[in-house]
């Protein structure tokens, strides 16, 4: 799976946990991009994206996330 896939499923997942449509992912986008990404939505986000991907991540990775690019690594990387 390449990042332009992984992209294409991650769009409409945080326009759905977001409640925004008009969100454009970019690869250095992080929290502070978009005001309603709190802890609360980030554990949303993170449960809609394993269970989209069927993948699972561990609490330190969910931790040393930084940005979107990180997310699709390490989609990448569990997808394989």
């Amino acid at each position: 799976m390449d990042n332009k896939d992984i992209y294409e499923r991650l769009t409409p997942i945080f326009h759905d946990v977001f409640g925004d449509d008009s969100l454009t992912l970019r690869p250095d986008m992080t929290a502070d991009d978009v005001p309603e990404w709190d802890s609360l939505t980030h554990i949303r986000l993170m449960l809609t994206v394993q269970k989209e991907f069927n993948v699972k991540f561990s609490a330190a990775e969910i931790g040393r996330l930084k940005n979107v690019a990180g997310l699709a690594e390490l989609i990448s990387a569990k997808a394989r």
